[in-house]
Order: C-alpha cells, then structure tokens, then sequence
C-alpha cells in the first residue's frame, strides 16, 4: 500500500487542528491597567474589580487577617501584594483570579512597599518590630532589619513606610521616635541611615510624589517632621509646630493617614489630628496657608488628578460623610452621603471615576466627580481599602 507524502499528511493534520480550535472558547485577553482590588475586612479576601465597565469579576480568598489591610502592585500590574494584619504577606495573581503565593512573616504587619525596580518587597512589622526584605518574584526571604533603639533590647513599631528613588525604603519608629533610610542597592546587605530624636510618636509616614520629601506625623506632639531626601545630611526638619490637637483637643477615635495627603499645585491638603479641619500647607517652605472647616474629623483628604479638588472622609461618628473641597477657593463645594462607615476612597488615574468603600453597608459605591452622580453600585463584604493597579507607576503607593 503506497504511503501519502508526509506533506499531505502534515496538511491534513493542520487542517483537523485548526477546526478543532475553531469549535474551543478562547480565554478573553485583557491587560492589568484597569483593574484592582478591594479589601473585604472581615472575611480576608480581596475583590477583583474593573473599572471600564464598573464591576467585579472575582473574588480571591484565603488571605488571614485584613483588619487592616494594604496592597501595593508588580511594574506590570498583573500582582498585587496584600499586607496583612496577622503578619501575612500574599501575593495575588489579577489576570488568573488566584492566590499565587503566600508566606506568614511575622506577628503582626501593618503595610509594605515595592522597591524602585520591582524586584524587592519590604515589609514593616509590629511584631516582631522592623522590616523584612523579599523577592517579589518568590517572596523568598533576603533581610531583616529589626527596628532595635535605645540600649538595643528594645524593639519599635514601624509605621509609614515608603519606596523613595535610588532602591530605598523610608520608614518611621513609633516608639523610637526615629526615621530610618534603608538602601537596599544591595538587597542581602542594607545599608540604614538613623535619623534620631524627630519627635514623640511618628505614627505615619509619606513620601511626597516626585520621592524628595518623606514627611511623619507626631501623635505624641503637635507637628510632623520631614526629611529632605535630596540633602539627608542636613537632618530632620520640624514644621507644622503647633497645628494639630489645638487648643481644645477632641477624642481622636481614628488616627488620619497621611499617606492620603492630597498634594497638588504648590500645596499640600492633609488632615488635622483631633479637629474639625482640613489644613493647607504651602510646599516651598513647607508653612501653614490655610484651615478649612469640614464636616467631621478628617481620615483621608484625596487629591483629585488634575489637583482642582480634595475629596475627604471623616472618623467615627461622621464617617457616613464625604466632602469635596474646591481648592483655589478653599471651600466645600459638595457634601455626600454613601453610606455607613466610609473608609477608603480611589480615584482612576485619569480621574474620571471616584471609587468609595462603605463598610457597614457592604458597599463600593463609584460617583461621577464631575456631576457627583453615582454611576455604580458593587456588593462587597464590609469593604475597607480599595487598590487600583495603577498605583504601580507611582512612587510612594
């Protein structure tokens, strides 16, 4: 029996391929840039969101305790690393829906940063007290700073941790009262630079977005202090002295975050612990321009992209209220409700949706900032931060 050309039989089995291809579902391609994640507190898991359509596509268990959660993203945007309270640190992987790895690194953590590259992840812990290097690839271990101060016995709380340029990592001592600079050039063998005697209690930290000014907040005076990271041998600075409690403190039931500062032409908008205000500050020599009267004690105030507005949210027992604050006039222009116990918002990178959690109504509310309309309404299981992977081209998320 003569044997077909073996030309004709690769054709024929192309052809029985190609139609069998023809009859499977495709997996839909789709990029990062549009996606993120929600925080649902309660149940440690996280929302896969879109924000094209305004919906949610999943949602990804298994991540422990996120009672105070925080995520920051890969370069590419397709991971995001959850930060939890319990000490986890998970990576989640946005195009699969999944939970990719996960390692429990220490007691207690209250957020993290990814490094200028992308290749490290740094941990800030309260328990154990410092901060723990990763790859981002891996999450294998590559150092441990421990955040040891005074006769070197003790160990600090370590808040407001940031990603500065140069493979840095900036972060506060609670206790210590100390800013340390990590260059992590290096990774298996940080190099720290102590920055002591910066005030009572710095219990947050943020770095300014163009990565030259990581500035703490004082709970324990009033006050921040800042670094200037372009000059860091001229020390730590004080400014603000004497804005934040007032004269007549109020209980303060929510700490405010500074990492919410909204910073936009020449200005700085942050919130005034234990008052009713929201407090303008001039960046060029970093002084007070302005206080404007709010509704409630501030949490975070969120800069609009393009820096017209601030969008603000308040402590227990005005956290069902969000403000709007024009800010070359200086003043509210809009007051909304969204629900109870709001506590995050997120604005896409373009600016043209608003993104706000509201916990005790299992909500995730999106608004229009243009008409202040409400455009969508998404189920979430008491929601807290809402994580847009876009914050993956920015210093300092």
């Amino acid at each position: 029996m003569k044997r077909a050309p073996a030309w004709r039989l690769a054709a024929v089995l192309a052809a029985v391929l190609a139609a069998v291809l023809v009859g499977c579902a495709q997996p839909e391609l789709r990029g990062t840039g549009d996606l993120g994640l929600v925080v649902e507190r309660a149940a440690g898991r996280v929302k896969l969101i879109e924000t094209s359509g305004r919906t949610a596509l999943a949602t990804i268990a298994g991540l422990g305790d996120l009672s105070h959660a925080s995520i920051v993203y890969s370069r590419d945007g397709r991971y995001g690393y959850v930060f939890g309270r319990d000490g986890g640190l998970s990576r989640v992987d946005l195009l699969l829906a999944r939970l990719d790895r996960r390692v429990v690194q220490a007691g207690n953590a209250i957020g993290g940063a990814i490094s200028q590259d992308g290749r490290l992840i740094a941990v800030a812990n309260y328990e154990p007290g410092g901060v723990r290097i990763f790859d981002a690839a891996t999450l294998e271990p590559l150092a441990d700073i421990p955040a040891a101060f005074g006769d070197g016995t003790r160990r600090a709380k370590v808040v407001g941790i940031a990603d500065a340029p140069g493979q840095r990592f900036v972060f506060s001592l609670f206790e210590a009262g100390e800013i340390w600079v990590a260059d992590l050039s290096d990774p298996r063998r940080p190099q720290v630079t102590r920055h002591r005697d910066i005030g009572k209690q710095p219990y947050d930290g943020l770095i300014t977005p163009d990565g030259r000014h990581y500035i703490a907040g004082l709970f324990g005076e009033d006050g921040l202090a800042l670094l200037d990271l372009w000059n860091p041998q001229a020390g730590v600075r004080r400014i603000l002295g004497g804005y934040g409690r007032g004269e007549e403190p109020l209980p303060v039931y929510k700490m405010p975050h500074l990492r919410g500062w909204a910073i936009a032409g020449g200005h700085a908008v942050l919130p005034a612990i234990g008052r009713k205000e929201v407090l303008v500050v001039e960046t060029a020599g970093w002084s007070e321009a302005a206080r404007i009267p709010v509704h409630g004690q501030p949490v975070f105030v969120i800069a609009q992209p393009g820096g017209r507005r601030a969008w603000v949210n308040f402590a227990f027992p005005d956290n069902d209220t969000v403000q709007v604050i024009d800010l070359p006039s200086r003043s509210v222009v809009k007051t909304l409700k969204p629900g109870r116990a709001v506590l995050h918002m997120e604005f896409t990178a373009r600016g043209e949706q608003v993104w706000v959690s509201s916990r005790d109504d299992d909500s995730v509310i999106v608004y229009d900032p243009a008409s202040f309309a409400e455009i969508a309404r998404i189920r979430a299981d008491k929601p807290s931060g809402i994580f847009l992977s876009s914050r993956a081209f920015a210093t300092g998320f």
